[in-house]
């Protein structure tokens, strides 16, 4: 009986606690002449002042120091009145006869809203949001691999830099976050600083200064503070740009305890999580709260306090909702072409290409070609209108199912999120200089805007004879009599024809005839990241027992070679070049072009090839899975 009643007075301590505590039952007066009290009803009432006590303190607590209010209202009172304040009298719980032990405990957990002092969406916005992101008919599969994905670094050394993938479909969130964390990892490693600051916050678009910059690969002396300081400024970034640089809204989940210090916090979270299931928008609107700042250095704060939210199983889907609503529900219908789809694609629960490009470029929009492509009769679909600070390359272009603009292939960064059929995975190089145009590709990138800027099929590479003499004018090329008839005699042009003409034409008719054979010549390294957790076939990190392979992300290092020649097989014949490297003039030899290793080929080599049309790759162990 007694931990019965120290159980009850636990409860009470807590409901004391919350935003709007219930009206106390009051006892009765007592009589004068009455017997003194039993042993129980002392305790009782030892309950009952020291409930009163804690709700008194509480009260007096919001109005010596009241919460912020997260609407754009003015400023409150410096006096504000507090809520009607219970009698400190007695205290008792309003029990709900009808919920079970389980249902008090979680409303203890989550039903503390001013201790979150995060705002609850109303019963319309989230069924807007739940209906939104999985539709009407999702399965409990994807509901529990999008309520059990944490934004979690790998603990393995190699690999540390990644984020680690347990549940299949949350991985488009997790790669764009990737490329964002990796941006600061390795080009901004000076600027990781505190984030928990006053100082104003730069996290708009970056560049270093002009001149090539190679970062370390050396990960695994990546600090935890670096890696979570990149995570948080790399959210801070995207959730901005998703809320057009004006605010980002802030998920988490209503959980007290999140200003505790320490390991404590990651506790606190995880035991909130217990037994918690969303299957429902009345599951998510129960524990979500939202939090709205304007200012960069307000929500850095904000985001690495509640950093331990994100790292919990529901942080992938955390930090969605809070990018759906920094760039507001109605404004992510506007920029899709079919609202009536779910963001989350069934059967397997993917992330849309909609949910990428809006982490990507901050706008949910379903294409990856540059602008806008009109269809005629007021009708359009809609690309990417900016260019981006990471980028984007996908198997699918290689199957000629799409086609990725300028935008997304040719980032600010030399970082790209690759897309499968079924999942999401990270290309980057540490050498700033790999985007660098030489003469051949420059000359090449724009004859090939001049005649994408004509093309209305959506990437299928052909254009109308008008369009055709346009792309010749803004290109400088003037064709020969019989080349030119012979291209517009079917009325239309196709650019892999008329690309070989361009091949074959004498540079000083503007076009791309090479004598030499050297100029375009690359020889660079690419990284790739595959963050789901899976075997490792190399065989260098087995359990103890050395039977099962270890799961872990994977990492491959890419030896990349862009022909200088216009295929790989006239790369492969000898080609000497009279003057060496600025470093060697003293050696007064000539220094022969070092043939590339027979090609190694896998699936991510044909999303190279996207963006360096003639790469050889070439590495060392298992090839690359981009699944």
């Amino acid at each position: 009986m007694a931990d019965q009643e120290e159980e009850e007075l636990r409860v009470a301590l807590r409901m004391s606690m919350q935003n709007s505590p219930p009206e106390p039952k009051r006892s009765k007066p007592r009589d004068a002449g009455a017997p003194a009290a039993s042993p129980e009803e002392s305790r009782r009432m030892q309950r009952e002042l020291m409930a009163a006590a804690a709700e008194k303190r509480m009260i007096a607590t919001r109005i010596a120091s009241p919460s912020p209010s997260l609407s754009h209202s003015p400023s409150p009172s410096p006096s504000p009145s507090p809520s009607p304040s219970p009698s400190p009298s007695k205290a008792t719980i309003d029990r709900n006869p009808g919920k079970s032990a389980d249902c008090v405990r979680k409303e203890v957990n989550f039903g503390a809203k001013e201790g979150n002092s995060g705002l609850e969406l109303s019963s319309e916005e989230v069924n807007q949001l739940f209906s939104m992101v999985f539709g009407s008919g999702v399965s409990k599969d994807i509901l529990a691999q999008w309520s059990n994905q944490g934004i979690r670094f790998s603990p393995d050394p190699e690999t540390s830099m990644g984020l680690v993938q347990h549940e299949g479909g949350p991985c488009g969130v997790l790669a764009t976050i990737q490329a964002f964390v990796l941006k600061y990892l390795l080009f901004f490693p000076n600027e990781i600083g505190k984030v928990t600051s006053n100082a104003p916050q730069n996290l708009g678009p970056g560049r270093l200064s002009k001149g090539q910059y190679v970062a370390s690969d050396n990960f695994g002396s990546l600090t935890e503070d670096a890696k979570a300081r990149a995570l948080v400024k790399s959210m801070g970034e995207i959730l901005f740009m998703c809320g057009d640089n004006k605010r980002a809204v802030i998920a988490t989940l209503n959980v007290v305890g999140l200003d505790t210090k320490g390991f404590a916090k990651n506790e606190i979270v995880a035991k909130a999580l217990e037994g918690l299931s969303i299957e429902s928008a009345f599951d998510l609107q129960k524990i979500l709260r939202i939090e709205t700042h304007t200012s960069q250095a307000s929500a850095l704060q904000k985001l690495h306090k509640a950093l331990p939210v994100f790292q919990s199983r529901m942080g992938a889907l955390l930090f969605l909702i809070s990018a759906l609503l920094s760039r507001g529900l109605d404004s992510i219908q506007s920029d899709r072409d079919d609202p009536s789809l779910p963001l989350v694609t069934a059967p397997f629960g993917h992330a849309s290409q909609e949910i990428v490009n809006l982490l990507l470029c901050g706008q949910a929009v379903p294409n990856v070609f540059d602008g806008r492509m009109d269809l005629g009769g007021g009708m359009f679909l809609k690309g990417i209108f900016t260019s981006v600070e990471v980028g984007f390359l996908t198997l699918l272009e290689s199957l000629n199912f799409c086609k990725v603009g300028q935008h997304l292939k040719c980032p600010k960064w030399p970082i790209w999120v690759v897309g499968s059929e079924s999942h999401y995975t990270v290309l980057f190089a540490l050498d700033t200089t790999v985007q660098d145009e030489n003469e051949l590709e420059e000359r090449e990138s724009q004859i090939r805007r001049a005649f994408d800027a004509q093309d209305q099929s959506g990437g299928g590479g052909f254009i109308s004879v008008e369009g055709f003499h346009q792309v010749l004018r803004e290109a400088g090329i003037r064709l020969p009599s019989e080349k030119l008839d012979h291209l517009c005699s079917t009325g239309f042009i196709v650019w892999s024809e008329f690309w070989q003409v361009i091949l074959d034409l004498d540079k000083s008719l503007g076009g791309l005839k090479d004598s030499s054979g050297l100029m375009g010549k690359k020889v660079f390294d690419l990284y790739h990241f595959n963050g789901i957790a899976k075997s490792d076939l190399n065989g260098s990190h087995t359990t103890s027992g050395g039977e099962t392979p270890v799961q872990r992300p994977r990492l491959t290092k890419l030896r990349v070679s862009v022909p200088p020649r216009w295929t790989p097989e006239e790369f492969m014949a000898d080609v000497v070049v009279t003057s060496g490297p600025v470093g060697n003039e003293s050696s007064g030899k000539d220094t022969e072009v070092t043939k590339p290793e027979p090609s190694q080929h896998a699936p991510l080599v044909d999303c190279i090839r996207t963006r360096w049309s003639r790469a050889v790759c070439n590495w060392v162990g298992d090839p690359p899975s981009i699944v």
